[in-house]
C-alpha cells in the first residue's frame, strides 16, 4: 500500500463557519463545495480536511448524529510565536496560550467554531531532561 495523500473528516454543525475559520486563518483553500459539504486543502504537508454537517445521510445512521469531539488537529510547523501573533491579531482566540514542555514541545491551541480544537506544534531542544 502506497498512501497518497491524508484526509481527516470531521462531523460539524456548521460546516461554513468552519470552512471560513479554515480558509481565513488557517490557508485552506476550498477544493469543493455542496450543501452540508466541504473539502479543504493546503498546498504544503498538511492533512487535506473534510467537513460533513452532523445528520447527513452520506454517513452510517449509527455516525450521522456524532461531531468533531474528543480529538486535537496537531499541525507541526515552524515559527510558532509568529503564528500566535499573527492569529490573535486576526482576532482568533488563542485557547491555551503558548507554552514549552520540558521535553522540548511548544505549542498553543485556538478553536474553530464548532468546537474543533486545532493546536500548533514546534520542536525545540528541551530547556531540562525530560522525565522518564
Amino acid at each position: 500500500m502506497q498512501i497518497t495523500a491524508s484526509t481527516v473528516s470531521l462531523t460539524v454543525d456548521d460546516v461554513a463557519a468552519s470552512q471560513r475559520f479554515f480558509t481565513t486563518h488557517l490557508g485552506y483553500t476550498e477544493q469543493a463545495a455542496a450543501e452540508g459539504f466541504a473539502s479543504l486543502s493546503r498546498d504544503d504537508a498538511a492533512m487535506d480536511i473534510v467537513l460533513l454537517a452532523r445528520g447527513t445521510d452520506v454517513l452510517p445512521p449509527d455516525q450521522r448524529d456524532q461531531r468533531a469531539a474528543g480529538l486535537i488537529l496537531a499541525f507541526t510547523t515552524t515559527g510558532i510565536e509568529t503564528e500566535e501573533k499573527r492569529l490573535r491579531g486576526e482576532g482568533v482566540e488563542i485557547t491555551m496560550p503558548l507554552r514549552e514542555e520540558p521535553w522540548g514541545e511548544r505549542l498553543f491551541q485556538v478553536t474553530d467554531p464548532n468546537g474543533v480544537i486545532v493546536q500548533f506544534v514546534e520542536w525545540v531542544t528541551p530547556s531540562s531532561p525530560a522525565a522518564i
